[in-house]
């Protein structure tokens, strides 16, 4: 190693030869961002970055979130360098089974990691997510000389970053809220997996579109070499707390590889064990083995680590006089920081009359606000549908990105952002975040959903205008398929509640939840709120399914039903009474939960003995073999629906009473 090399390159270049060699031994990665951004992410990290590695959980730590998550090895290197709990034998088990440092950053895998980036452009609006946390939690809590919450938001982002229309959604709604503290460093190597960008990326210019959204842009024209500039965009970015900052840092990918640097073969593939040596050397290594860090490098990035401590303990000794000074608001801080929900939070939650008609959106409007006034952290809103979906938060005020106020987040028509961003409020903490849309848009937020579901976030994303029922406005936002297809994503409970009353156990399940996103799938149209006095209360939605109603003296058939379709299958049981023919009815809204129970509440919900099965759902029959078995029959909607009244689209498609009782007959 050449000695006279600086302290600062040195660090930097161990950075770029821990993830090569982590890469080549696992003969898997991508080393090029890495070998660029070595630069950027270390002047942040050293010199900038409030961190604790010895407590990645501090709350007023700022967080960093590497959305081009392709380039993990540079996160994991600067995670074991400056001392949190990842090892180099870790490191060198990178994308092994078992690993705790993955092929993309997961947030329950390893310390440190603030988010699951895999998906392009999914960190990006994660980031603005944490930016409105920390917004609206030093709005609740911060007194004069008292700042509890008061940190900056980064991410590092790259060419294919900018390219996803998710990152323009996100962009955009953060130049309108003007989150100030919300800085974006931009790895532009203007190279991607299939060759130059100039393949797909030549018509925009990418600082004069953010200009455009409301940000302030900073350019580093040699992010290779030019440490001082880097600093100094990194500061002034800082300054400006008035609007969002991009810093474009033109960079070499792979830089220092002699043969593959500047080009795609350096994206995502191993360099070669010759092609690694070669790097090394043009770096400074001479003769070094493999996952090689001097102690006098080692030293100076724990520097960075004794320095958190310390930010940390002057940040205790604030909160320490706070707790003296305002006890409420310190109790509130510690149970919302906890995730534990207040006491007594769901006591004042309304009474639905029997026999009242009321769409199950309208129903979790009115529980939604009843929680909201109890539960201090719920913070969500809708893709500018909130008449549509019920679900603003009354007399609660529009968010604000400069001041924090307000409850309800207008994300306008912004879907995909929109599911992002409430995932970066749960990756942040001390909020609870939902979001809002037409079911049909569902389709819009997967990526989202889906990373909610795989990092065990606690969010509430609820779908109106659940069915055929939508009615007039026809196919194109009728949802036939959606519960099918969600039904199969691990760890999303997805809770369709058949009236008001379901619905009130419905959110008292997704307020509860703390490991996992819950999805509440309700109606347009109106639906009876079902009596149950001497028959299923609707707290077995709790247990995914239960008993609704038994009739006749002799059991021989189950009719099982969702949402609003369980109002046909309890008039199809009256049916079938009149005949002399028994059956029980079951609600099922939330597969997931009636599955976790144990198999014997499973059976005496749906008894083994009991082979003739109904299903009703207005949806597709795909999965309901589950529980009707490959000889049961499903009333159901195989096809895209229709444009009609509501009413009239459950006839024409045999969701009916009549039909259900013909199903019935069928199998026995």
């Amino acid at each position: 190693m050449t000695a006279s090399v600086s302290i600062d390159q040195l660090c930097i270049n161990t950075i770029r030869t821990l993830a090569i060699d982590a890469v080549q031994k696992a003969n898997s990665g991508h080393p090029g961002l890495p070998l660029g951004a070595a630069p950027m992410a270390y002047v942040l990290w050293q010199h900038h970055l409030r961190h604790n590695p010895s407590n990645p959980e501090w709350p007023d730590r700022d967080r960093f979130v590497l959305s081009a998550g392709h380039g993990c090895m540079l996160l994991y290197a600067l995670l074991h360098l400056t001392g949190y709990d990842v090892s180099i034998e870790d490191i060198q088990n990178f994308r092994q089974w078992g690993s705790r440092v993955p092929g993309h950053p997961e947030s329950l895998e390893t310390p440190g990691v603030e988010a699951s980036t895999g998906p392009l452009g999914q960190g990006t609006a994660n980031a603005v997510g944490m930016a409105i946390a920390e917004r609206t939690l030093a709005n609740r809590f911060n007194r004069s000389g008292y700042d509890v919450v008061n940190h900056h938001t980064y991410a590092l982002v790259s060419d294919g970053d900018m390219m996803e229309g998710l990152s323009a959604e996100a962009a955009s709604i953060a130049g309108h809220l003007k989150l100030g503290k919300l800085i974006y460093l931009y790895d532009s190597n203007n190279v991607t997996l299939d060759g130059p960008a100039s393949l797909t990326f030549t018509t925009e210019d990418v600082g004069r579109r953010y200009e455009a959204y409301g940000w302030q842009v900073l350019k580093v024209q040699d992010g290779d070499n030019d440490l001082v500039s880097i600093d100094q965009a990194i500061r002034d970015a800082q300054s400006d707390t008035s609007r969002p900052s991009l810093i474009i840092i033109c960079t070499t990918i792979g830089f220092g590889s002699p043969h593959k640097q500047g080009t795609s073969g350096v994206h995502g593939a191993p360099l070669g064990v010759e092609e690694v040596a070669l790097t090394k050397k043009a770096l400074g290594w001479d003769g070094e083995e493999p996952f090689h860090i001097s102690d006098e490098v080692l030293q100076h990035f724990r520097e960075a680590g004794t320095r958190g401590e310390l930010l940390q303990s002057n940040w205790q000794e604030r909160l320490a006089n706070y707790r003296t000074a305002y006890t409420d608001a310190f109790a509130e801080w510690e149970r919302r920081i906890s995730g534990e929900l207040p006491t007594g939070w769901d006591e004042g939650l309304p009474v639905f009359e029997k026999d009242s008609n009321l769409a199950t959106r309208e129903a979790s409007g009115m529980v939604l606000n009843a929680i909201a006034a109890q539960v201090p952290e719920l913070i969500g809103g809708d893709a500018d549908l909130s008449t549509s979906t019920k679900t603003a938060l009354n007399d609660m005020g529009s968010f604000d990105g400069q001041t924090g106020s307000g409850r309800n987040i207008h994300f306008g028509v912004r879907e995909h952002a929109m599911g992002s961003i409430v995932n970066g409020l749960a990756y942040h903490g001390g909020v609870r975040g939902y979001t809002a849309t037409f079911f049909v848009f569902s389709d819009y937020m997967r990526p989202a959903v889906r990373l909610a579901a795989l990092s065990k976030l606690p969010v509430t994303f609820i779908w109106t205008h659940d069915s055929i029922g939508v009615g007039e406005d026809g196919p194109t936002h009728q949802p036939v398929e959606h519960l099918a297809s969600l039904r199969v994503m691990p760890n999303l409970a997805v809770i369709r509640p058949a009236d008001a009353s379901e619905t009130i156990e419905a959110w008292r399940v997704a307020m509860e939840r703390r490991d996992g996103p819950t999805a509440l799938v309700l109606t347009r149209q109106k639906v009876r709120t079902l009596p149950r006095q001497g028959k299923g209360a609707a707290a077995g939605l709790r247990r995914g399914a239960y008993i609704y109603s038994n009739a006749g003296s002799k059991l021989q058939a189950l009719i099982i039903a969702t949402g609003s379709e369980l109002e046909i299958a309890i008039a199809a049981q009256d049916l079938l009474a009149n005949e002399g023919i028994g059956s029980r009815v079951i609600s099922m809204p939330c597969w997931e939960l009636f599955e976790s129970e144990s198999q014997e509440y499973r059976d005496s919900v749906l008894p083994p003995s009991i082979a003739p099965r109904v299903s009703v759902e207005a949806g597709s029959s795909f999965g309901w073999c589950r529980w009707i078995g490959n000889d049961g029959e499903a009333v159901s909607v195989n096809d895209f629906g229709a444009s009609a009244p509501g009413d009239v689209n459950f006839a024409e498609y045999r969701i009916t009473a009549r039909n259900v009782v013909q199903a019935v007959k069928n199998l026995l």
